[in-house]
């Protein structure tokens, strides 16, 4: 089953969740740069539990200062791309690291461009924080969702992480 709901209103804007039925698959920007391809018959349905819970933690990770989320996720790609989501995931919130370090990381020292582009296909945006990934001179590079979002983000985690006001 294949459905979608939006989460309106949020910081960052509109948020369209997408999940198999059972885990979360999806959660894209207004004017994402890899938008969604629902396939024909998706689903509305903003009663399923799994976009319930992502919505609450969602709202505590934009208000009360959330550091993780624990949810079922089911993101589609090649193993080299869930290899790169894997380790999105381990990057502490409040924190960054470069596209080449995750190369080295993964035993691939030359395929930080690779890393790029797996980050920049990552389906599952703030949940798999790939907004925590930075040039190797800890520039602010691409974002799916616009570097203007990737900057508020990285702002929201040092400021409620770290004590300061946002």
């Amino acid at each position: 089953m294949n459905t979608f709901t939006i989460l309106p209103a949020t910081p960052v804007g509109d948020l369209m969740l997408t999940s198999d039925g059972n885990a979360l698959t999806g959660v894209f920007f207004e004017g994402h740069s890899h938008p969604p391809k629902l396939p024909a018959g998706a689903i509305n349905d903003p009663s399923l539990p799994v976009f319930g819970e992502a919505t609450k933690q969602l709202k505590e990770y934009f208000e009360e200062g959330r550091r993780t989320f624990d949810l079922p996720l089911a993101p589609v790609g090649t193993p080299f791309q869930q290899s790169v989501w894997h380790r999105l995931r381990e990057i502490p919130a409040g924190t960054t690291v470069s596209y080449g370090s995750i190369a080295h990381e993964l035993g691939q020292p030359t395929a930080s461009r690779a890393v790029g582009a797996a980050v920049g296909r990552n389906p599952i945006s703030i949940i798999v924080p790939c907004h925590r990934v930075v040039g190797s001179t800890g520039k602010l590079t691409g974002f799916a969702g616009g570097t203007d979002r990737k900057r508020w983000l990285l702002e929201l985690e040092t400021g409620l992480f770290h004590g300061a006001n946002r």
